[in-house]
């Protein structure tokens, strides 16, 4: 068989204690990554409970097959139960010592809280008695079996959970009680009893109908049910909302599926020499090289996540009676996966009875800014090399550092503190669930997602909110790891907001403050503050580690050795984000929009060139453009001196830079309604028509780009004259300007050659004029199918392409980007009609045509640059595509210059073979 025909691979020992384990780290596509990395820790002989994994393979058939068994896979399983009991000496559902099991996801990618769990499996009115009797502590057996009901009830047979906490919240209210720990053996036993009540009054029968017993739905006392069930359960879980959400959120593809970790429970609930806990090797919010994380005396794992108590820092726990061995023992792991795995540690562990067990280890999520402290770290420790630590930064990540923060002068108001769960600061109103932070979204309204604590059903929201507190939690809570995840800033644990839902408010302790939805604070995910009103926000500086692991970013992209460089330019209309771009280490601009110097008070100087009905008004207008335009290209070039800039000539239609003819029809309509100046409404009225004459069907398609400055060759010559003379201007002052002259949408040989000749006599005569040598570089834009096509004949007549990726993929596709990314984008990818938002990442259909156009350049002008200046220039994945493209370099938006330039060096490493594998 197969190694991934095979369904179930076991680790741990056996009865005799030898290592039996058949996985390891490398098989996370087989076992997923917590059980590839469950076996890894037996492997190196750390206390693992013993237990196997179905494969991802396995969930994928299932789900594929409408959740039907593939044939012998419970069989198979059956007899993975068998081994297990007998390795352990026990069985399910004994009713003298019951082995209890957990039934975990663990898909082959981090997604923490996406999936289902259960835990405390097995227990049923017979085993609990048995549990019971062998650990003679009847509160630690009740309170297993209760929470064994509602976590099956809720996660397997989908009854609310909150019926359960409804329960436990009365009984702890009649009982004159606080917390969950304050409750007898007794009240636990009372509420098992009532727990299957609540099973049985809600659970839908018709989907369930194996529990049903003599017509009652019952809680199903058979465990080897009760295992299959889970099973299901679990696998159902890869395709449940908040899952696949987070699939799109960090591209991860549906088609990988989940595996499903049968192991031992190891309990941390069984008085104050037992916890649980969630630890870091380092700190993931800013890679401090510290031991980091919670745990909680007498508690379950999921207890820590969940946030219904408040943690102790794990810190603490080598000084916590009746712990301090196993806190000593923990801190000595801590060290060995570090070496193992030579990056930071994400662990969950349990303490029973003083024994320490390892429930899982993987890769630890982290922030952007400890992402790169602690590769920077472990450069200088030794562990990794540079070209790992590059690889090891997300690039999407950087955009936790690209954000603004609290400006550090600013006056604050500060309302209470919590934990400094996710840096960055955010401002927004207050909002309470997670659909009104959507709603909130949908109207451009930036909002705070406030919550006691948020859950996987929350991602919504989370994704939609600006930022996100909350008042229980510490910072392994959910809202805690997926705010660090989405890079969203997070303060967590902030005890003194009491919030009222319902009322959608949240009073502040110790103050005279309320919080209403709808009024506006700033939170700061660096500190913990929460903050009352809007505050001044400033951007970062490249600096610091960012700055590091960019330069060994640049090392990497500028060493011949590993292959040919690809550069990072950025698209910029104005001195100010010219000057942004050479700050974030661009190193020239790939796209100068010259349209955008075309809007504001010059709106009405192109309007009257348009509109002229006389030669004179037509050139007095061009001589106003031709000043303006010197003046803008005197500014770019100079803060570029020294820098490539590519100038795109005129690209939109002219009916752009005209009034809208809906709203002046409707001037027009109300003039008429005031019996304005029947002068004045001719006027306007004659407008209107001019206007709509000169209106499109499809502008896209229609009088643009190089076929507006062939209909008006006046504007061809007015850019280039101005762009020719602000480039002799600063060549006499001594300073390097290097335009190049972009012709766009061109879709024939002969439109470049007719332009690019008009380009080159305009620029004669600038030369002649001033007595500057202009040596100006002239191309065009590939952005329609047949001009990629066409290359090797557009090559001839061009030293540079540049592919314009979203006009190119609007007319590869048939889309307009400006419709459908809302009318049918996401049901297409939803529905998996397309794998990705072709606008957002390079499809592969319109990868072959810029393919081809590269090949053809270069056929017909070997030395011709490439790149690209679309919306995909700043996309990590896309950027590897281009790089295996072979492009000169891509360009994009100034704030994603530093995504880019990390990109490029790690496609440089994995075009060389050089990729460091590791979770997102």
């Amino acid at each position: 068989m197969a190694e991934t025909e095979k369904h179930i691979y076991r680790w741990g020992v056996d009865a005799d204690g030898n290592d039996i384990t058949e996985a390891d780290a490398s098989m996370k596509y087989i076992v997923g990554g917590k059980g590839a990395n469950l076996a890894e820790m037996a492997k190196i002989g750390l206390p693992v409970p013993p237990g196997f994994s179905i494969t991802c393979q396995t969930c994928v058939a299932y789900s594929g097959n409408d959740n039907t068994w593939p044939e012998g896979v419970l069989d198979e399983i059956d007899e993975a139960r068998i081994d297990l009991e007998e390795r352990m000496g026990k069985k399910l559902g004994d009713a003298e010592d019951p082995l209890l099991v957990s039934v975990r996801s663990g898909a082959p990618f981090s997604m923490p809280g996406m999936m289902d769990t259960v835990l405390n499996l097995g227990l049923n009115d017979e085993s609990v008695k048995g549990l019971i009797a062998k650990t003679d502590n009847p509160r630690f057996g009740w309170d297993s079996y209760r929470r064994f009901i509602q976590m099956f009830s809720n996660v397997v047979m989908g009854v609310d959970s909150d019926l359960f906490e409804n329960a436990i919240n009365q009984r702890k209210l009649a009982k004159g009680v606080k917390n969950d720990t304050d409750l007898t053996a007794e009240d636990l036993e009372a509420l098992v009893e009532q727990f299957k009540v609540i099973f049985s009054e809600n659970v839908d029968t018709e989907a369930h109908p194996e529990i049903l017993v003599d017509g009652v739905a019952t809680f199903p006392q058979d465990p080897y049910l009760q295992l299959k069930l889970a099973i299901e359960a679990v696998f159902g879980s890869w395709m449940n909302e908040r899952a696949i959400l987070y699939r799109q959120q960090n591209k991860i593809p549906d088609d990988l599926g989940t595996a499903v970790n049968v192991q031992i429970m190891a309990y941390g609930n069984k008085g104050n020499d037992s916890a649980t806990g969630v630890a870091f090797t380092r700190n993931p919010a800013d890679g401090t090289k510290e031991f980091y994380g919670d745990f909680l005396v007498n508690a379950q794992g999921e207890d820590v996540v969940a946030g219904i108590r408040n943690t102790e820092p794990i810190s603490d726990l080598k000084t916590t009676p009746g712990l301090e061995p196993a806190g000593e023992e923990l801190e000595k792991i801590f060290g060995i996966l570090e070496d193992h795995y030579r990056d930071m540690m994400d662990i969950e562990f349990t303490i029973e009875n003083g024994k320490l067990w390892m429930l899982q280890t993987r890769v630890g999520k982290r922030t952007a800014l400890a992402a790169l402290h602690v590769a920077i770290d472990m450069v200088n420790e030794g562990r990794i090399s540079k070209a790992e630590a590059v690889q090891r930064v997300e690039p999407a990540q950087l955009d936790q550092l690209l954000h603004p923060q609290i400006d550090p002068g600013a006056e604050l108001d500060v309302l209470a503190s919590g934990l400094n769960a996710s840096p960055g600061a955010a401002v927004g109103e207050v909002v309470f669930s997670s659909a009104d932070a959507v709603e909130a979204a949908a109207e451009g309204r930036p909002c705070i997602l406030v919550r006691w604590e948020t859950n996987p059903d929350d991602l919504k929201g989370m994704v939609a909110a600006e930022g996100i507190l909350t008042s229980h939690g510490g910072k392994t809570s959910h809202a805690a790891v997926i705010a660090r995840g989405m890079g969203a800033p997070c303060v967590c644990g902030v005890e003194a907001l009491k919030i009222d839902a319902a009322k959608k408010e949240a009073k502040v302790s110790g103050t005279d403050v309320t919080l209403h939805e709808g009024d506006v604070i700033t939170i700061d995910g660096t500190t913990g503050r929460v903050v009352l009103g809007a505050v001044e926000l400033v951007q970062p500086e490249l600096a610091g580690d960012l700055e590091t692991i960019l330069e060994w970013a640049d090392e990497i992209s500028n060493d011949e050795t590993l292959g040919r460089k690809m550069g990072v330019r950025a698209n910029a209309d104005n001195p100010d984000d010219a000057k942004l771009s050479l700050e974030f280490g661009a190193t020239g601009i790939g796209l100068c929009r010259t349209e955008h110097m075309f809007l504001g008070e010059r709106k009405q100087i192109i309007q009257s060139f348009i509109l002229a009905d006389d030669e004179d008004t037509k050139k007095a207008a061009l001589d106003q453009l031709l000043e303006a335009q010197e003046g803008d290209f005197l500014q770019m070039l100079e803060t570029m001196s020294g820098h490539p800039m590519i100038i795109r000539l005129l690209d939109p239609p002219l009916h752009e830079f005209l009034d809208s003819p809906r709203e002046l029809a409707v001037e027009i309509a109300k003039l008429e309604a005031l019996d304005a100046d029947p002068k004045v409404i001719a006027e306007k009225s004659a407008l209107l028509a001019r206007i709509d004459a000169m209106s499109e069907a499809n502008p896209m398609l229609g009088l643009r780009g190089c076929r507006l400055g062939i209909m008006y060759p006046e504007l061809t010559d007015l850019q280039t004259k101005a762009i020719g003379t602000a480039t002799a201007e600063l060549i006499k002052k001594g300073l390097d300007p290097k335009p190049e002259i972009m012709i766009p949408l061109v879709s024939t040989a002969a439109e470049l050659e007719a332009v690019r000749a008009q380009v080159e006599g305009v620029l004669a005569e600038v030369a002649q004029e001033t007595g500057v040598e202009l040596d100006i570089p002239v191309g065009t834009m590939i952005e329609l199918p047949r001009a990629a096509l066409e290359a090797e004949e557009i090559g001839r007549y061009a030293d540079f392409f540049s592919f314009g990726t979203n006009d190119l993929t609007q007319t590869t596709f048939g889309f307009s980007r400006d419709d459908v990314e809302s009318a049918f984008i996401p049901t297409y990818l939803r529905k998996k009609l397309l794998k990705t938002n072709p606008f957002e990442t390079l499809d592969a259909g319109v990868a072959k045509l810029v393919d081809m156009g590269v090949k053809g350049g270069h056929a017909a002008h070997a030395d011709i640059v490439c790149g690209v200046c679309g919306e995909t220039g700043g996309d990590p994945d896309s950027i590897h595509m281009y790089y295996d493209l072979g492009l000169d370099y891509v360009s994009c938006s100034p704030y994603r210059v530093p995504i880019a330039r990390l990109t490029a060096a790690q496609a440089k490493l994995a075009a060389k073979g050089d990729a460091v594998q590791r979770d997102k």
